[in-house]
């Protein structure tokens, strides 16, 4: 289960997604999330559309994403049955005991569990499509104008680029240490949840310090490259904004503009 987590892993291509200027991407990435949580289910609409929109373009598996959902469908569930129990207002469909099923109960639930899949689809669409170091490149020129106000603006993009980039490798050194105490006669699947959190104990300390060591190995790397951050660093590959980066970007404002429009007016 845990190596079907593929949040912050990279997928070389050539579509359209690929090709198009990272801060761009960053960008519409926010204006999409704006979009997902703009109002109601049909504003919602338009958020959905443009995903399966840039799933298309991205070209990539739809059973990537699965993967990545399959081991989040417990947390969605339970959102789904938290709405259902405690928003009671609307039409009674169904009701037994202190237990209403009503319209907006369902409505809300519907809302929330598409806002949540496809604010994973979308958001992982960044990462999948865009190389660690574009990712670091792009944040560091969005976030420039911090650098007058002495904000380290480098060393935080680095920061983020390196997090997202050790989740994969993270989630396989717990996936080899769970294998391997299974194969000791671990059990953690069995006993009360008591007995549970105990059986993860042997997993979490090694988990620690292989990632302390990984930590210490990187920085040693680094500092034998004579790595000083951003203090007189060029770039070899230039950030360029094209036609396609625009009209990208103003199709994202269109669907932006329709789903505030659908918001005010339905």
């Amino acid at each position: 289960m845990l190596k079907d987590i593929t949040i912050g892993q990279y997928f070389p291509g050539n579509s359209l997604l690929h090709r198009l200027d990272a801060r761009f991407k960053i960008v519409m990435t926010l204006l999409y999330i704006v979009m997902l949580f703009m109002g109601a289910l049909y504003s919602l609409v338009f958020g959905v559309v443009y995903c399966v929109m840039a799933l298309i373009l991205s070209r990539l598996p739809v059973k990537l994403f699965w993967k990545s959902l399959r081991p989040l469908l417990p947390i969605l569930l339970f959102t789904a049955v938290l709405d259902l129990l405690f928003i009671t207002d609307g039409t009674v469909y169904f009701q037994l005991g202190f237990f209403k099923l009503t319209e907006d109960g369902v409505l809300t639930a519907l809302q929330m569990v598409l806002r949540i899949i496809f604010l994973i689809i979308g958001s992982s669409l960044l990462t999948y499509t865009t190389s660690p170091i574009q990712l670091t490149d792009a944040i560091e020129r969005l976030l420039s104008p911090l650098k007058k106000l002495k904000f380290p603006v480098h060393s935080f993009a680095m920061m983020m680029t390196i997090a997202l980039r050790f989740i994969p490798t993270l989630m396989e050194e717990t996936d080899k240490i769970i294998a391997a105490q299974k194969a000791r006669g671990a059990s953690f699947d069995t006993g009360k949840l008591k007995d549970k959190a105990k059986a993860l104990v042997p997993v979490l300390i090694p988990l620690f310090v292989s990632a302390f060591r990984r930590a210490e190995e990187l920085a040693t790397a680094m500092e034998c490259r004579c790595y000083r951050g951003d203090v007189g660093r060029t770039k070899m590959k230039q950030m360029h904004a094209a036609a396609r980066d625009w009209a990208a970007l103003g199709v994202t404002l269109v669907f932006l503009i329709g789903s505030a429009a659908a918001s005010l007016l339905l």
